[in-house]
């Protein structure tokens, strides 16, 4: 029986590594400039930038990413140290870092769309096929992303995503054998800790 139903996507979620390595949850800590106005969500693909700082990445079938997202922390100038779901973007704080799951051979679970955040599907069949992202803005309210990947799968080799599974417990219950969550990996030499051109 399936469960639960999937609706809104959630960005990508760690989840054990390549061929069962053991994922501790381990994660590096980044700086995010200061002022960088750009929103940054829990789940959402990173970039490490060429000033050596965190930004999110925007690509989608291009993307360069160092990792995922997983959350910051600053010092606020009333409260202290201060651990958020997500970066806010303009925050006047010198000392933001964001929490980076940055290791190239992780596995993440991520929600399948059509388009924006309408939720979709894929089948066994594409497993082992090539996806891109579709970008969404986050949710300021629980401070996650609403990123996913597209429904349509191809055998693009500079598509930045591997499905590499499906997700059994919630498959589609009308439909048989439609998966609106999938696992997936980097592609080999998106992941900027194995791009030899670096930054």
């Amino acid at each position: 029986m399936a469960y639960p139903t999937v609706g809104t996507p959630y960005g990508m979620i760690p989840v054990n590594l390549i061929g069962g390595q053991v994922f501790a949850g381990s994660t590096r800590l980044i700086p995010i400039a200061t002022n960088s106005s750009t929103a940054i969500f829990f789940g959402d693909v990173v970039t490490l930038a060429s000033t050596g700082t965190l930004a999110k990445d925007a690509g989608t079938s291009s993307a360069t990413p160092v990792g995922v997202f997983l959350g910051c922390s600053y010092t606020d100038p009333t409260f202290g140290k201060t651990f958020r779901q997500y970066y806010p973007g303009t925050t006047n704080i010198t000392d933001v870092v964001g929490y980076v799951a940055d290791d190239p051979d992780l596995l993440f679970k991520v929600a399948v769309v059509s388009t924006g955040t309408t939720i979709s599907y894929v089948t066994r069949a594409n497993v082992g096929e090539n996806a891109v992202l579709v970008q969404n803005a986050g949710s300021t309210a629980n401070g996650d992303s609403r990123n996913g990947i597209s429904s349509t799968t191809a055998t693009t080799s500079t598509w930045p995503l591997r499905i590499v599974d499906v997700v059994p417990e919630t498959a589609m219950t009308t439909g048989g054998g439609s998966y609106t969550e999938v696992i997936v990996k980097w592609n080999a030499g998106m992941h900027q800790y194995n791009n030899p051109a670096g930054v």
